[in-house]
């Protein structure tokens, strides 16, 4: 189960009461932000545009590629660990706008997690250490640390201990470190 705080609204749907619930500056501020970090080349620039103008909580060495989405309203709620890669075009939200409330949940993504391209996260879940996540996932729950999971609905295809046991069997992994 995701772990979101929930909003009730009345009348209208909960996004017509969306500067209710954020400031209208913070989210104009943090479109500019995100819409520039989107585009921009350079890692390292990127990671300190999220922490410096959206408080994200972001690790060392952390990779978002190319038009990586981050949360318009709630950035600060997003956490990465580090040497994490955050593949092209992954969504990563922390609110949802329903009918009749709106959620809000911390998104927790652990160290040396690979998140493919065209995934999305929603708010209120947590991706363990070294969790794999397949290419146009959504993660809907809870990945735990070590697994491999893929789809909509996402589902395990691997657990931490078949993983372990893949890359102990995988030759590429046996070679000697030709690098210096």
């Amino acid at each position: 189960m995701r772990k979101t705080d929930r909003y009730r609204v009345h009348g209208a749907n909960s996004l017509w009461h969306v500067y209710k619930t954020v400031p209208f500056w913070k989210v104009i501020k943090n479109f500019i932000v995100i819409q520039l970090a989107r585009y921009t080349p350079f890692l390292k620039l990127k990671n300190a545009m999220y922490r410096s103008f959206l408080r994200m909580d972001v690790g060392n060495k952390t990779a978002f590629g190319l038009m990586v989405m981050i949360d318009i309203m709630f950035p600060e709620k997003i956490h990465v660990g580090d040497n994490t890669v955050i593949g092209y075009n992954t969504t990563i939200l922390a609110h949802e706008y329903l009918i009749e409330e709106y959620r809000l949940g911390e998104v927790r993504i652990g160290e040396e997690v690979m998140i493919g391209a065209n995934s999305t996260v929603l708010p209120g879940v947590t991706i363990g250490d070294r969790a794999v996540v397949a290419a146009g996932t959504v993660v809907h729950k809870d990945v735990e640390a070590g697994t491999f999971v893929a789809g909509n609905p996402m589902r395990v295809i691997y657990t931490k201990e078949e993983m372990q046991e893949r890359k102990q069997n995988d030759a590429f992994f046996q070679k000697a470190d030709d690098r210096t």
